[in-house]
């Protein structure tokens, strides 16, 4: 089942359908939409593809919310899925558009790792648009997909990509309805992580993936995604970590032990940092604090410190500098370190 939920999406729904149509897949298929109150011309676009659909063995199932205002984007996906009937279901965003073998590929993965989410490698359009996250989202190694899972980036494999099985799905339980403002597919991927699910992406560009104003995706706070993230961190590894070092002194390093639990913070050794000015320093205080005396946390330069670290350095973005000072160290992603940036 192709899982398409779709809210006034008329100026991209003929390309996206027609990537339906395009499909190579011998199996038999069938595509879901639900239309959560679009105003524009999307149900006639929608009805237009039905016929074209069926004439190629393709079912297609048609859901509205004819209600003035939309539910919201786990809303309609989720009813998408509901009225569906596939083994299989294969998320697509009304704005994305499939190439003709992405059906065939994820299938043949899915079936071999049937509790997994798989993605694809992408293709973003306009090509010059968010080219760190791109790059990111097709460069991970298998172990990165599960070891890079609390960057501010989201899920390591995009929610666009999501090719998984119905039964795995419903185990999970369903997207947050919310709606605007909820990072339902966030929230999806870490009970699935949770749920002890696991992670493949098929390093083929199966899907293009389009960044425009209107995408849900900017809709959501920072903020609520950044205390998902540290909750999510907290659980999975600060909780079985006795101490650790905070890899910068920073702004972003000082907003992460800000948002720690107590117990969290006070296992917080240093932070550590390449600035001259903040090591000499010498350390940090946490005026904010209740205690007294308040805590001062020692600031020490990174070849000083002592793993484990949760990273707050942006990848990708030092001209390679950072990556460098990383590597010298020999340490071991998901062991001595992650990444929370």
């Amino acid at each position: 089942s192709i899982i398409v939920p779709v809210h006034n999406s008329e100026c991209w729904l003929d390309e996206c359908l027609k990537s339906v149509w395009e499909q190579d897949f011998k199996g038999t298929m069938e595509l879901s939409i639900f239309n959560d109150a679009s105003k524009d011309g999307s149900a006639e676009i929608i009805e237009k593809w039905k016929t074209k659909l069926e004439e190629v063995g393709v079912s297609v199932i048609i859901g509205n919310n004819d209600s003035s205002q939309p539910r919201g984007v786990g809303f309609a996906k989720n009813q998408a899925v509901i009225q569906s009937s596939g083994t299989y279901l294969c998320f697509l965003d009304s704005d994305d558009v499939m190439m003709p073998q992405r059906v065939r590929l994820q299938h043949e993965v899915a079936i071999q790792h049937p509790n997994s989410i798989v993605g694809c490698q992408v293709r973003r359009e306009p090509l010059d648009s968010t080219e760190r996250y791109t790059r990111w989202i097709n460069n991970l190694t298998q172990e990165q997909l599960l070891t890079q899972v609390f960057t501010s980036h989201g899920p390591t494999v995009i929610m666009p990509t999501w090719f998984c099985s119905r039964e795995w799905f419903f185990h999970v339980g369903r997207f947050d309805e919310g709606g605007k403002g909820v990072p339902e597919d966030l929230l999806f991927f870490y009970e699935h992580l949770q749920k002890g699910g696991e992670v493949f992406r098929v390093n083929h560009c199966l899907l293009l993936y389009r960044y425009h104003p209107q995408a849900a995706t900017h809709s959501v706070l920072e903020e609520t995604i950044w205390n998902h993230r540290v909750r999510f961190l907290e659980d999975r590894v600060l909780s079985s970590w006795t101490s650790f070092t905070i890899w910068n002194a920073g702004k972003q390093g000082k907003k992460l032990y800000r948002s720690l639990s107590p117990a969290n913070q006070k296992k917080v050794s240093a932070f550590c940092d390449v600035d001259e000015k903040k090591i000499t320093k010498g350390f940090y205080t946490y005026e904010e604090s209740e205690e007294r005396p308040k805590p001062k946390i020692p600031v020490c330069h990174f070849r000083d410190a002592s793993p484990p670290f949760v990273i707050c350095v942006k990848l990708d973005l030092t001209g390679g500098a950072f990556e460098t000072n990383l590597d010298m160290l020999n340490l071991k992603e998901g062991m001595d370190y992650y990444h929370f940036n």
